[in-house]
């Protein structure tokens, strides 16, 4: 069995799109094209523009080609990127050299749970927007390559139920996936711990069509700050307080109590945390839960309708959260405590904090002390299952 498994190629399931210039203008009709999102340049700098606002594209979104030296957050126009950011077919020539089998994409400038439909002054023409991109997606992204590309997404999150027949519509042509926000109320929505349950069409049709809740980094539109004048750079370090306050949330929330098929997916958060985190929550729950099961009101402390007394935090963990990461030793030692199933590789591209080109050669140097099996299984085998993705063939021809 062992020399049977391929440890080559790895199914990356946090990679990124930005979006062909043409992706809404091909497909609105022609009297919206000037209102739907497009491109043009202004003033020499290359912007998309969308209701009455511009959003140039960042050069840390396309750097992959470039050496470290090289990277700027300055506006990059789409004729110095790699195509491989913006076109399917030529990013499958990076993925072969790079040993990625198949990669889930979150979007850019839709931003990574579709603010940017969100915040529109009409929202209804904002869903037809949102449903072309999904459409895309299905049709010409993933279409480009099937069992290369995991279909990831977006929902109207201003509209939980209109959200829930989105999920249905786009379940029907295989989409397994959609993206949520790691943090909703920045957004200005509610929490998924709202009293009226804001979120329920969208968790009740999550968990009837077994779709993954996809949460990136980043998603509630938010970095976190050590103080006023803490360093970018100490900021973006400490950028997985996010995805850890995420997790708990959710472990504490009910939801999984209430809907046993509902799983989450954390990206670009890495793991290593996770061990402390859980432990942390055991004792939380050991010696705290009984007189906030008593409704002892404490500061803004809400009740919530979770049985403590049966909650499991680590079996809650394994059944319901998966993680990711890039780079990270320390997760990948501590692997036995976070769950051999639970974990996920990833790579970023074409993101400033990538490992492409050599991305199976970076995951192959992190986990080289787990046995063949486990190497497998956090390699693809995990994606595959979680996904209920199937993969293509092995590229028969990997690029110099």
């Amino acid at each position: 069995m062992t020399s049977q498994l391929n440890l080559d190629w790895l199914i990356s399931v946090d990679d990124h799109i930005l979006e062909p210039p043409t992706l809404w203008t091909d497909r609105v009709a022609a009297k919206d094209r000037d209102r739907a999102p497009h491109m043009a340049t202004i003033d020499g700098t290359e912007y998309w523009l969308y209701d009455g606002k511009r959003f140039p594209s960042s050069g840390l979104s396309a750097v992959v080609g470039k050496s470290k030296e090289e990277f700027s957050p300055d506006p990059l126009p789409y004729a110095e990127m790699r195509p491989g950011c913006y076109d399917a077919k030529a990013r499958l020539e990076d993925m072969d050299r790079a040993g990625v089998l198949a990669s889930l994409c979150f979007p850019t400038i839709t931003r990574f749970c579709g603010q940017l439909f969100m915040d529109a002054s009409d929202r209804t023409f904002g869903f037809e927007c949102l449903q072309h991109y999904n459409d895309w997606l299905v049709e010409e992204w993933c279409g480009a390559a099937p069992g290369r590309y995991i279909p990831l997404m977006l929902i109207p999150m201003w509209d939980p139920a209109l959200a829930a027949r989105e999920m249905e519509r786009m379940a029907a042509k295989g989409v397994t996936a959609f993206a949520f926000s790691e943090n909703p109320e920045p957004l200005g929505l509610p929490t998924i711990h709202d009293k009226d349950r804001y979120w329920e069409p969208v968790m009740a049709a999550a968990n009837e069509m077994e779709l993954i809740v996809c949460m990136h980094v980043g998603s509630s539109s938010t970095l976190p700050q050590i103080s006023k004048d803490a360093p970018f750079m100490a900021n973006l370090t400490w950028g997985a307080s996010r995805t850890s306050g995420t997790m708990l949330s959710w472990l504490f929330s009910g939801m999984f109590q209430r809907y046993p098929n509902l799983k989450i997916a954390l990206s670009e958060g890495e793991v290593g945390w996770i061990p402390y985190f859980l432990e942390r929550a055991e004792q939380v729950l050991d010696k705290q839960r009984y007189w906030v099961m008593r409704g002892v009101t404490f500061g803004d402390h809400a009740g919530s309708d979770l049985d403590l007394d049966t909650l499991d935090i680590r079996q809650s963990f394994r059944d319901h959260v998966y993680g990711c990461f890039i780079e990270d030793h320390h997760g990948v030692a501590s692997l036995a405590e976070i769950g051999e199933d639970n974990v996920m590789c990833e790579t970023d591209y074409p993101h400033s904090d990538s490992t492409w080109p050599d991305c199976i050669g970076t995951a192959q140097r992190v986990i080289k002390g787990l046995s063949p099996e486990l190497q497998y299984k956090v390699l693809r085998g995990n994606a595959e299952k979680l996904y209920r993705f199937a993969p293509a063939d092995i590229p028969a021809v990997v690029g110099a």
